[in-house]
């Protein structure tokens, strides 16, 4: 309060001035305490990495069961929905994280290696320490990790730029250079990389682990018009053609049967052996008994008794 004789406001009490910018040592302290809760947190339930660890497509890291919790979630579930919300990278170039994780085939199992413990206190307090097992360099904050898809394993970011072939160096399984995921990435290259690689994958009904993505074959289905204009689909068949492709179907099982080359001769045979057999049926529904007890063959009279009326009932008319 001011003017009631107690105190003064100054200025700087009474206007607000604009934000300040953040300086760059500001910025690179930011980016330094993300990096090292997204290296040691789950940001879905909040609690510390353990193994195993998979990846999404923007290259965050989570417990393997928390997504399978996420998964096993309804969709109407509040809770899943605070984790849709909180789950890792919010960029606007690699979605949200309900948009890339749907399944098990949209994570991958990232492949560390473990860092000996000395089993001093320290170590144990801090957990484990992952590195690359090529060059020893400890893998963390600060440090340039990738992994290679499908396999998982983790590695530095400049061995795996130095190798010429495309073979991963703990199991020799080939890769493609796309298939290289930056973990927790920061620069804008490795961001806009990383969402042409989901685009692309996404238009081949691929998932971040190179599976087929569920619905993929009701997709082929809808994609045969797109395959006529391109000139790969099938030529269809008219209707006149398909008349004469069973005519054709017919005439070969009539062969194969019967033995009978002609195909004129084979049609005039199969309906003769056609009414021989109906008349077969009729002749021993003829005979059988049973069939014929259902049916009197007498011929039923009316008594005249009972067709008499009251006037004519129990008299007789002499004759003359």
């Amino acid at each position: 309060m001011g003017n009631d004789g107690g105190s003064i406001p100054k200025r700087s009490e009474l206007v607000k001035e604009a934000a300040k910018a953040l300086t760059t040592a500001q910025i690179k302290e930011a980016q330094t305490e993300h990096q090292e809760y997204a290296w040691s947190t789950d940001p879905l339930t909040r609690k510390p990495l353990a193994r195993p660890v998979v990846s999404d497509a923007a290259g965050v890291l989570y417990n393997k069961d928390s997504i399978i919790e996420f998964l096993l979630k309804d969709d109407e579930d509040a809770e899943k929905a605070e984790m849709k919300k909180v789950g890792g990278v919010k960029d606007s170039e690699l979605g949200t994280f309900g948009d890339r994780v749907k399944g098990l085939k949209d994570v991958v199992e990232v492949k560390f290696e473990i860092e000996e413990k000395d089993g001093g206190e320290v170590q144990k307090t801090l957990g484990e320490k992952w590195k690359c097992p090529i060059t020893g360099e400890r893998l963390g904050p600060g440090s340039k990790a990738v992994y290679v898809v499908p396999c998982g394993h983790a590695f530095a970011g400049s061995v795996v730029k130095e190798v010429a072939e495309r073979a991963c160096l703990a199991c020799n399984e080939p890769y493609a250079e796309n298939d290289i995921i930056p973990i927790l990435p920061t620069a804008a290259t490795d961001i806009a990389r990383l969402n042409l690689r989901m685009k692309t994958l996404k238009e081949k009904s691929l998932t971040h682990a190179l599976k087929k993505a569920p619905g993929s074959k009701k997709k082929r289905k809808h994609g045969d018009a797109s395959a006529a204009e391109n000139g790969t689909a099938k030529p269809t068949l008219s209707d006149e053609d398909k008349k004469a492709k069973k005519e054709a179907a017919a005439k070969s099982t009539t062969t194969a049967n019967d033995g009978i080359k002609n195909s004129a001769t084979a049609s005039l045979t199969r309906k003769v052996l056609e009414e021989q057999e109906e008349r077969n049926k009729k002749r021993k529904m003829a005979q059988n008994d049973n069939v014929n007890s259902l049916f009197n063959k007498k011929e039923h009279k009316a008594s005249a008794g009972n067709s008499a009326d009251y006037m004519t009932r129990g008299f007789s008319i002499g004759k003359k």
